[in-house]
């Protein structure tokens, strides 16, 4: 082959490889932009807990990130404000933690009286800021071995630092709560979880987000005087082992489950709430957590299809807890966990 035909080759192949790059990069982009709304769901707010007198509520904010409060003592589940964009994640760039963004929503949402932080396992999206707010803080922080070793690569103090047994009662105030050991969702690779695996030695910053193993994943059970909730940080479980457990409310991770079939949905419900006997569902974990804190928008549809994930809670909810109410929480208003819903779905 002469020199003048190879380069032709070579130059046809180039255009091809661009035109394919392109088409997909198009392809790619509108996927991202393919996104259910808010009001698709046709979930209603929460009710409001000063027409409820609430004395213990939850602040949703953003992904699984949950702030309980009786007034006396705060309990916060995951930690995670930092929010590190989408292009530091696709191309693996080390992360850090972003301290403005975490003192202002400290200040921001009375974060004052923090008693214990609790991821519901260790991705980054749960626990890639625990360690500065238990520094701001002083809180304890309660999970896993990997948890743990989030915390001390961030100079958290050793006795700040509590591995969990499954199923020990660790007391905070007047709440109660419990780790039960759990499964993520199986949305990653062949039907595992993503990022499997522990941290098995301190974790410094600045990582890329693949340093965030799962560690153990948990089902927490937080009980005060007022009621238990549920919470389900992702949506995995272990078939039966929540049949003991009664519950006033779940705050529900939906993240991914349109991604799998609708049988595994249904049962992930029967476990979570029919099991328990809940009369409130809060789903959680619907929002692009690439965005910056405080944004709140749902995830693209190839991910987890909002309105879809809705249409099928809806028709679990019809088929087996016909009482049972679903909220769609609000970014940064505090729910009325235990008291008498005003409304009705």
């Amino acid at each position: 082959m002469n020199w003048a035909i190879w380069k032709r080759r070579a130059k046809q192949t180039a255009v091809a490889l661009i035109a394919v790059l392109a088409v997909t990069t198009a392809g790619s982009a509108l996927l991202w932009r393919d996104r259910p709304t808010l009001d698709s769901t046709m979930w209603q707010a929460p009710p409001d807990p000063a027409e409820n007198n609430a004395s213990v509520t939850a602040t949703w904010l953003g992904v699984t990130t949950l702030l309980f409060d009786d007034g006396e003592s705060q309990i916060l589940i995951d930690g995670f404000f930092s929010r590190p964009p989408l292009w530091e994640t696709v191309l693996g760039r080390e992360v850090v933690n972003d301290a403005a963004t975490i003192n202002y929503a400290l200040h921001e949402f009375g974060i004052s009286r923090l008693a214990a932080i609790i991821p519901v396992h260790s991705h980054f999206d749960h626990a890639m800021d625990i360690g500065p707010i238990a520094r701001r803080t002083g809180a304890s922080v309660l999970g896993s071995e990997s948890t743990a070793n989030i915390a001390r690569g961030a100079g958290v103090h050793d006795e700040q630092i509590i591995v969990a047994s499954d199923g020990e009662v660790y007391e905070f105030g007047e709440f109660k709560v419990r780790l039960l050991r759990s499964r993520h969702a199986p949305i990653g690779w062949r039907g595992n979880a993503p990022l499997p695996g522990t941290i098995d030695e301190p974790l410094s910053l600045p990582q890329p987000i693949s340093a965030f193993r799962e560690g153990t994943s948990y089902s927490i059970v937080i009980e005060h005087t007022q009621g238990t909730t549920l919470v389900q940080g992702s949506a995995g479980f272990i078939e039966g082992a929540l049949e003991t457990l009664s519950a006033d409310v779940v705050m529900l991770s939906v993240g991914g489950l349109t991604t799998l079939d609708r049988n595994y949905a249904e049962t992930y419900w029967q476990e979570m709430v029919t099991n328990t006997g809940a009369l409130t569902v809060y789903p959680i974990h619907f929002d692009d957590f690439t965005k910056p804190f405080g944004t709140v928008i749902p995830s693209p549809k190839f991910l987890g299809n909002m309105e879809k994930t809705a249409r099928w809670l809806g028709a679990f909810r019809d088929a087996w807890d016909k009482e049972t109410q679903i909220f769609l929480p609000e970014f940064g208003k505090p729910i009325p966990l235990y008291a008498p819903p005003s409304s009705s779905t």
